[in-house]
């Protein structure tokens, strides 16, 4: 019997790998190009151009990178129920391009001009489009191995690079354009950028060996109101677009969806690990456990949504949300104790894993927000009788990641070869103490200069390093964690769930800055020193915890249950009635 079509190519690698890891690489570096190149703009160009105050620019950049990444939650449901991951990815790519190129219109300044609307609709369209792309491309490098190959960490690491070489090129570029030239020609740099990623992802379609395909095609060309099912997600991708245009410009919006969705999300994973799939459904769950766990939630969702929206916390309601929240946790607890689950357990440790990186993020995207404020006013930024621009100097983390990706890679490799790698949470925790660091040497690099002086370059240079090895320790690592301990079914889902954790980490980032390195902190009339007092106790903050973590690794290790981790069947085989159902040849590796 003659294999597919595809079969001949599964079995081809380049450098160990197979060779659709390389296509998503470029893919993705472009797309990566053209948001952190826009990224290193953004607060600069809404303090010097639109005029915004320092709080109120760093809430918008802390509502706009927060809906960056709660977005991908959407598109990756869509993407597991309806597209599957390449279409999602195809047409967030189509948004992103929009939104670039709407970036262009700079307008005068004048916060009442046209040229206004069309910066929110731009921040809305680039929004929607990463959480189309975000997350699955993300998985689509997990399903190009099986679940235990030990290629997995070191794929990502590579996949990861890729991120940071985009990063790199489009923090300098479209940032020396930006701020030499004029806005414009930086954010058109970044709009040609993620045009060449949408070019590159259409032609390397081949190399994806079927994989990222939808689990429902025959739903895809039902028509409804008389246009294909298809189109219409399509059109609900556009209705978000619509919604997100009015939340980035009301950002307590923002805040409260952050809060209350967030709270129903956990509900909702919690109750899959814990009654759905130990069951097979919720049906067959325990009938007044999973009752009783819902009313525990519901309480803890209806008190914090009339907390966050009337601004209030009345006692009543405080009490009300700690007796929800006792109940579900009892509730939980109870069936821990009753019923053994190793893929629940995995679940659950994923989850531990998103709210370490909450904290992680919070601290580390302060790079865009006070962080580059503080490199504009306060460091000699003078380099061989250049005055470099700040905006360029989002482009050292990026730096640094190209130039150690390869070697945390090998390092994980050969510490795996010996049985001396730590876990996952362990490097969580290493990343933790590597990012507070970070920050309590900028502060000691500031003291040590005379009271006025700008602080030495150099020390801008460090904390990045420091922040960058903390990096790496915790996202491709994360990512990879993330695939693995999601069941193939929930893995886009799950994906989604890491990029929430990492919005509310950016919004908590946006507040932060708003509160201390803005206004208070680095307006022109506040003192440098204030900065660096809130620099000083989030540094101790962030060693505390990664201390704590590095404590408690060896019980969330326990739970992932990686020795009994198995690869998944092939999607369709056992249900459809054609042998590559699952989109790649089942005889050789396996779709996960």
């Amino acid at each position: 019997m003659s294999n597919p079509p595809h079969a001949t190519e599964a079995g081809k690698t380049f450098l160990g790998h197979p060779r659709g890891l390389f296509m998503l690489f470029f893919a993705e570096m472009w797309e990566r190009f053209s948001y952190y190149g826009m990224r290193a703009l953004l607060v600069l160009y809404l303090t010097k151009h639109w005029l915004f105050s320092d709080g109120d620019a760093s809430m918008v950049y802390g509502a706009y990178t927060a809906l960056v990444y709660i977005t991908p939650v959407i598109g990756g449901y869509l993407a597991d129920k309806y597209l599957g991951q390449r279409k999602a990815v195809l047409y967030g790519a189509v948004l992103l391009v929009i939104g670039h190129f709407l970036m262009g219109f700079e307008g005068s300044g004048d916060q009442g001009s046209p040229a206004m609307n069309a910066f929110w609709l731009a921040l809305a369209f680039i929004i929607v489009g990463s959480g189309f792309l975000k997350a699955n491309i993300s998985v689509m490098v997990g399903q190009l191995y099986p679940r235990t190959d030990v290629r997995r960490d070191g794929a990502y690491t590579i996949f990861y690079m890729g991120i940071n070489l985009g990063a790199f090129l489009g923090s300098l570029l479209c940032g020396y354009l930006g701020e030499t030239y004029g806005w414009k020609y930086g954010f058109g740099a970044a709009g040609v950028g993620m045009l060449l990623g949408l070019i590159v992802f259409v032609v390397g379609k081949p190399l994806l060996e079927g994989n990222g395909e939808s689990s429902n095609p025959v739903k895809l060309r039902e028509r409804v109101a008389g246009i294909p099912f298809e189109w219409t997600l399509y059109l609900l991708g556009i209705a978000i677009v619509a919604a997100c245009w009015w939340m980035v410009q009301n950002q307590q919006i923002v805040g409260w969806a952050l809060g209350i969705f967030g709270a129903i999300l956990l509900l909702y994973v919690v109750a899959l690990a814990v009654f759905k799939l130990p069951y097979g459904s919720f049906e067959a769950a325990p009938r007044m456990a999973f009752s009783l766990f819902l009313l525990g939630g519901a309480a803890v969702v209806a008190s914090l949504a009339v907390i966050l929206i009337t601004a209030g916390a009345l006692p009543v309601l405080i009490w009300l949300a700690i007796g929800g929240l006792i109940l579900a946790i009892g509730i939980v607890v109870h069936q821990f104790v009753i019923k053994r689950d190793e893929v629940r357990d995995r679940i659950f440790a994923a989850m531990i894993l998103m709210i370490g990186s909450v904290l992680f993020w919070a601290l580390f995207e302060q790079a865009g927000s006070s962080l580059n404020l503080y490199t504009d006013r306060y460091v000699d930024r003078n380099m061989l009788g250049w005055e470099v621009p700040a905006s360029m100097f989002q482009s050292i983390n990026a730096m640094y990641i190209i130039l150690l990706a390869p070697f945390f890679a090998m390092l994980w490799t050969w510490l795996g070869k010996r049985g001396l790698e730590p876990s996952a949470p362990a490097k969580f925790g290493l990343a933790m103490i590597q990012l507070g660091f970070g920050f309590l040497v900028l502060v000691a690099g500031a003291a040590g200069v005379a009271t006025g002086n700008m602080t030495p370059v150099l020390f801008i240079f460090l904390i990045y390093l420091l922040h960058t090895t903390g990096e790496l320790c915790l996202s491709p690592v994360g990512l990879s964690a993330m695939n693995r301990l999601a069941p193939a079914h929930l893995a886009s889902l799950i994906m989604g769930c890491w990029f929430f954790a990492s919005a509310t980490g950016n919004f908590v980032a946006g507040l932060i800055a708003a509160a201390t390195g803005s206004e208070a902190a680095s307006g022109e009339d506040a003192a440098q020193q204030v900065v660096l007092d809130v620099y000083s106790t989030v540094g101790w903050v962030a060693v505390a915890v990664g201390v704590g973590f590095i404590l408690v690794s060896p019980l969330i290790r326990k739970l992932m249950h990686l020795d009994t981790l198995k690869d998944d069947e092939v999607p369709g085989q056992a249900e459809l009635a054609e042998p590559a159902a699952g989109g790649i040849d089942p005889t050789g590796q396996r779709r996960v």
